[in-house]
């Protein structure tokens, strides 16, 4: 997706703020081609230190908060653009975006996910209603209207979508991720439904199991098989087209699959999830955690020095 060329995704975020973000992992942790334009004035550059997120007991500096969202964004396969959105504008089954570089995308579905800046959506249909002017004492002033998307983020235009401060629903950086996460699960359903999803086909809970062992007391082998015909295919739905179930059957199963973890697996992941985040901790921070002998092979290794 280089400079110049237009290119074709599912889902194009407009933000890589905790809305933007959150809206992109659960996009493309289903499957949908998803990029993140990450450019512009981003509002939690204002914040001087984040205290309330979660998991974070001491707080964590906003340096280090961008860094981690946006190597999780990435991590999740989609693709992740530092570059400012300059306009988006209608096109044939969805819309085009353009960068301040001169980069275009196409894309059937847009997340808006930038609080102080919605200028790039001036090139759409319905500019006066997204637009409420307001008169202060430094003159005139027009900004985009929170209330131009519904409480799930749906906007009157088909296929755009608006998320965390811009919907007036991010003066905590927790609920902006959070509205982000209902967004971009409003957007997975959406695309289950063309697939050929029913409705009660339509839940799928991300996160992964464990795989009991022969020491746990609780029962999770099953036929899973049985489990989809029973809570996915209620009375009214068994006479659907075959076809279509067994898609439908068939994909929902790959993901269970893929979700369910060994002791094996969850212990690579612990290691990888453990350096990623060591990676983006101070050298210091990390060996005052550290025994003295340990202290002094990691400085030599990263030529630090002496470590008091």
């Amino acid at each position: 997706m280089g400079n110049g060329t237009e290119s074709s995704v599912d889902v194009a975020v407009v933000g890589c703020g905790p809305a933007g973000c959150a809206a992109a992992l659960c996009t493309a942790r289903d499957g949908l081609d998803t990029v993140v334009f990450d450019g512009g004035d981003a509002s939690i550059e204002r914040c001087a230190y984040v205290e309330t997120y979660p998991g974070f007991p001491a707080g964590i500096d906003v340096p280090t908060l961008r860094a981690l969202l946006r190597a999780h964004v990435e991590t999740a396969d989609a693709r992740l653009v530092r570059e400012r959105v300059a306009d988006v504008t209608d096109s044939e089954g969805g819309f085009r975006i353009e960068t301040a570089a001169g980069r275009t995308v196409a894309s059937e579905r847009v997340v808006a996910a930038t609080p102080l800046d919605a200028d790039y959506l001036r090139g759409l249909d319905d500019e006066v209603a997204m637009f409420s002017t307001h008169v202060r004492e430094t003159g005139t002033h027009q900004r985009f209207d929170g209330t131009y998307a519904d409480a799930d983020g749906r906007t009157p235009i088909d296929g755009l979508s608006v998320a965390g401060g811009l919907a007036g629903r991010g003066d905590q950086v927790l609920l902006a991720a959070a509205d982000g996460m209902r967004v971009g699960r409003r957007l997975v359903h959406g695309a289950r439904r063309e697939f050929g999803y029913w409705e009660a086909a339509l839940p799928h809970k991300d996160w992964l199991r464990r795989i009991p062992d022969a020491d746990d007391d609780w029962e999770e082998e099953r036929d899973w098989d049985e489990w989809f015909d029973y809570h996915r295919l209620p009375d009214g739905e068994h006479g659907m087209d075959a076809e279509r179930v067994e898609r439908v059957r068939e994909r929902e199963l790959t993901l269970v699959a893929a979700a369910r973890l060994d002791d094996a697996a969850i212990e690579a992941r612990t290691k990888r999830g453990q350096r990623r985040l060591a990676a983006h901790l101070d050298d210091e921070a990390l060996l005052a955690t550290l025994d003295d002998d340990v202290i002094d092979v990691y400085a030599r290794e990263r030529g630090l020095g002496a470590i008091e």
